[in-house]
């Protein structure tokens, strides 16, 4: 096998299972939590979907960390090593506090935002979550910071292990909690439960040789590093997020039936989807390691990382078109929503196979410091993305899978031709060549 294959499948396998968990850990909440109603389940939908924007915050310094600990790790550099590892930490002290304690403060004017005005019974509900959960973000971010530390040396499997042992203790906590507190027992079990994680986290980090921060540049200089790698990375992810709600008010255009066909059918793409972005972490991580020693590895690690993305993307097109009948019945969508739920999954191969590239080449692009570039790309493509949803939506479902697929299509094509012109991205800068600090000067 191929040795830059063999090194992203070793990498992406551990990072899939652990975003198959962070998604177990929402199914497990609403699942005990149904037992107590309608609106109480609206009120942990929406709080979770809130954590997933929040998650964008986090990348901020999670993201910027795990690049420049990659850099400095295939350059064999200890004190870039260093710089990165204090750099992410102050910018994560920095942010933590100010979304930790403003959620908490705007905790009703927040659910009311997210429910859409709702005054109903799930707005209490959602104020007394968030009363948990967001003062709860501190160790969200905390882990987040600590699972970047890790897989910028190439630990994708401490991380796994992390998220699985969250998600076994929550299936633990949340029947006795919710039981006992209701939705804020929701809240709570699974704050509890990712701080033991987070206990053995930092457990894990203190037993990393390359982590070891006793010494590095002034902090602030060091987080204004991180900052600057990780902004185009947590910027690419809200631009995504962002589109993606507005491509839902377009399919509700077509009508309610269209949006819960299309609700289910994503959700089940999810499951390839984090395939395709586990690639991604494993093909930053690598051209990270490689850029590290000064050699351009990256149009054979693109090479490689398309064909294992574009595999497993291929494979999920295949088995959800022949498997939409059945995907549709086991969630219990009655007849109207059964069909269109069928027809999107059978129309949506090619654009899952552009998504798969695309989405693996930009692993290779953040890895050798062309997120900006990549940044770029994806607010064009969004801005295509729907604009042409709108116009295609009178086709129904298989209008929007056509306008999905053209507009990957042409970031497909723009990140292609990016990697092949001559010059390549810049690699980016080791945190101590801005701060003066060398490996001799800190050893």
């Amino acid at each position: 096998m191929n040795a830059h294959r063999a090194r992203i499948i070793s990498l992406a396998h551990p990072v899939y299972f652990s975003l198959l968990a962070s998604v177990t850990t929402g199914i497990i909440n609403t699942v005990w939590v149904s037992r107590l109603g309608g609106d109480a389940v609206a009120a942990v939908a929406v709080a979770t979907n809130t954590e997933n924007v929040l998650l964008g915050v986090a990348l901020l310094f999670a993201s910027g960390t795990t690049v420049l600990v990659a850099h400095a790790r295939g350059a064999r550099d200890p004190a870039a090593v260093r710089a990165a590892v204090r750099g992410g930490w102050t910018l994560c002290a920095l942010i933590t506090p100010v979304v930790a304690a403003g959620g908490f403060l705007l905790r009703e004017p927040l659910a009311r935002l997210v429910l859409g005005g709702e005054d109903g019974g799930a707005l209490p509900l959602a104020v007394a979550y968030f009363a948990i959960s967001l003062p709860g973000t501190a160790v969200f971010f905390v882990q987040q910071l600590v699972d970047g530390l890790l897989k910028g040396t190439g630990d994708t499997r401490t991380p796994m292990r992390l998220a699985l042992l969250v998600n076994g203790l929550i299936l633990l906590g949340d029947p006795l909690l919710i039981h006992l507190y209701g939705v804020p027992g929701a809240a709570a079990s699974t704050v509890l439960c990712r701080t033991v994680a987070l206990a053995a986290g930092l457990v894990a980090l203190r037993r990393n040789a390359q982590l070891r921060t006793e010494a590095g540049p002034r902090p602030a200089r060091s987080a204004a590093a991180v900052l600057r790698t990780g902004l185009p990375m947590a910027a690419d992810f809200t631009v995504r997020q962002g589109g993606a709600l507005v491509l839902v008010a377009i399919v509700a255009r077509i009508g309610v039936t269209a949006v819960a066909a299309y609700a289910i059918a994503y959700k089940v793409m999810y499951v390839a989807t984090m395939a395709f972005y586990a690639v991604r972490q494993a093909a930053s991580i690598h051209t990270a390691h490689t850029r590290g020693t000064g050699t351009d590895a990256r149009r054979a690690i693109a090479r490689q990382a398309v064909l294992v993305s574009g595999t497993v993307g291929l494979s999920a097109a295949a088995l959800l078109a022949l498997t939409a009948a059945w995907i549709m019945a086991a969630f219990g969508a009655g007849p109207d929503v059964a069909r269109e739920g069928v027809l999107f999954l059978r129309c949506a191969g090619p654009y899952l196979m552009l998504l798969a590239c695309f989405i693996a080449l930009g692993g290779v692009f953040e890895g050798s410091g062309g997120a900006p570039l990549l940044l770029r790309v994806t607010v064009a493509g969004t801005a295509l993305q729907l604009p042409l949803a709108h116009a295609l939506s009178g086709l129904g479902l298989p209008g929007i899978c056509l306008a999905l697929a053209l507009a990957t299509a042409a970031q497909c094509a723009a990140v292609t031709a990016a990697l092949t012109r001559p010059g390549r991205p810049r690699p980016a800068r080791p945190v101590q060549e801005e701060t003066g600090v060398s490996s001799a000067g800190s050893a």
